[in-house]
């Protein structure tokens, strides 16, 4: 039996370069985006659809109702997305979407194992684990148990990027010649990249910090 790969694709940074990382490895030919009525939600889809298609691979996109029903956070709710890089507790709490990675990894465990697919590629890193605890090798490493009793095929979940910062994974982007230009990793629903939120922040910290300073222009045009 041949060896087939699924990734969570957001569009962002490091779900772009994990597909770029991996998909010769371990022969990515699916790519799951979630819809759980995040503010970027049109955002996200069409970004992960252009990264999908550069790299030929299958896009599916799974909606998500009731995760937007009883989540909170600002990504979803009317409160605005904090314009600062998260470092606190009361920070990360403001952008938790309820279980969120266990949800999504679990989603695509149900997917390995109707079809056996063989691995799970997880944009998991070490500078969102310092607040983020589902970014953590424990809690990849306690997925993976649980998928050793919850399905049959027992698909592995890779976080190739798990010992790395923002700027060691763009870094490797370039080494990869992952589509930078195709990334959308912000928070809000603008046309470009705001800029302002966490996420933007550690993309164009990272980009600045590689010399990147033609794709920042790009990838941020319509900033404020």
């Amino acid at each position: 039996m041949s060896s087939n790969s699924i990734i969570l694709m957001s569009g962002g940074l490091d779900s772009v370069v994990s597909l770029a990382s991996t998909i010769k490895e371990y022969n990515v030919t699916l790519g799951l985006t979630f819809d759980y009525g995040q503010k970027s939600v049109v955002q996200e889809i069409q970004a992960s659809r252009k990264v999908c298609d550069y790299y030929k691979i299958i896009h599916k996109v799974i909606k998500l109702e009731w995760l937007e029903n009883i989540t909170q956070s600002a990504l979803v709710s009317g409160e605005e997305v904090p314009e600062a890089e998260l470092c606190t507790e009361k920070s990360m709490k403001s952008v938790w979407v309820p279980n969120r990675n266990g949800l999504f990894l679990n989603i695509a465990a149900s997917f390995a194992d109707s079809y056996e697919f063989t691995h799970i590629i997880f944009g998991a890193n070490a500078q969102e684990a310092r607040t983020f605890s589902d970014n953590r090798q424990e809690f990849l490493d306690r997925v993976n148990l649980s998928f050793e009793y919850s399905t049959l095929t027992k698909p592995k979940v890779v976080a190739p990027l798990i010992n790395l910062s923002k700027d060691d994974i763009v870094k490797l982007a370039l080494e990869k010649e992952a589509p930078l230009s195709l990334v959308r990793s912000c928070y809000n629903s603008s046309s470009s990249n705001c800029g302002k939120c966490e996420s933007c922040l550690n993309l164009k910290k990272a980009l600045l910090n590689n010399n990147c300073e033609v794709l920042l222009r790009e990838l941020f045009e319509d900033e404020n």
